[in-house]
């Protein structure tokens, strides 16, 4: 696959999930410890979201890194839009600024329950 497929393979996937996570493993199986941080991280929160596992597929993690210019994964977009990983989106959640956004990236959809931990 080229580089300008790989490309557009990726911007479909960004392009079909509101958020969504490059990472290593899967959001029933991740593979390292920060995609496993981000995978709860998001799950607080109800809303839909696709893990993409690219451990093991160096061009098209290449390709993610030249695109985004983050070298390290998970990778997290949200409406289309590159946000880095929760090192960016923890204190935009704290801030209430990551509501806000995750709001207008789901607008017109009902807002979903929040996520209850039992202990």
């Amino acid at each position: 696959m080229s580089v300008d497929e790989i490309k557009q393979q990726i911007e479909a996937e960004i392009g079909q999930n509101k958020i969504l996570v490059y990472g290593k493993g899967t959001k029933d199986m991740p593979r390292c410890g920060f995609t496993a941080e981000t995978i709860q991280f998001f799950s607080s929160f109800g809303y839909p979201f696709e893990v993409l596992d690219v451990l093991e597929n160096m061009p098209k993690r290449e390709v993610l890194s030249q695109m985004t210019n983050w070298p390290t994964l998970p990778k997290v977009f949200i409406d289309g839009k590159f946000y880095g990983d929760t090192d960016i989106l923890a204190p935009m959640n704290e801030n209430g600024e990551l509501r806000t956004v995750l709001s207008e990236a789901f607008a017109g959809q009902p807002e979903p329950a929040p996520v209850i931990k039992l202990r």
